[in-house]
């Protein structure tokens, strides 16, 4: 036998409507950064501010997650290339065709043909850290 009921057993906190078509909801880029900052702030719990903006801790804790690895990398950029005809060209070593040398802050980096990328980016890399 089906109980039919007129009160709820226990009163209703909170009742949210969703209208119109469904789907993903968008956040502007600036409603993002602005609840980024909240979540972010000392002290603040992210499942209280995801429930205040609309969405599910997950989804929150996912922006906070990426924002964070974003702030760890470094933007990228480029460096300026300075050719100067003034400076005494080198003599290639005869064991070598092609060098290629980079002048870096006194250090002097002579890359010889097929050189294995990997090592010379952590060479690079590490001439970066020491500025």
């Amino acid at each position: 036998m089906v109980d039919h009921m007129l009160e709820p057993p226990r009163p209703v906190r909170r009742l949210e409507v969703i209208t119109g078509a469904g789907g993903r909801r968008r956040w502007s880029a600036d409603e993002k950064a602005r609840i980024l900052e909240e979540a972010l702030a000392p002290g603040a719990i992210v499942s209280e501010v995801a429930r205040r903006h609309g969405m599910s801790p997950q989804h929150l804790f996912t922006w906070r997650r990426q924002a964070r690895r974003e702030a760890d990398d470094p933007p990228l950029a480029f460096t300026p290339v300075v050719v100067a005809s003034d400076m005494p060209q080198p003599t290639p070593p005869a064991s070598c065709e092609a060098v290629i040398e980079l002048a870096v802050e006194g250090a002097v980096i002579r890359v010889p043909r097929g050189v294995d990328g990997a090592t010379l980016a952590l060479v690079l890399q590490t001439l970066k850290s020491l500025r």
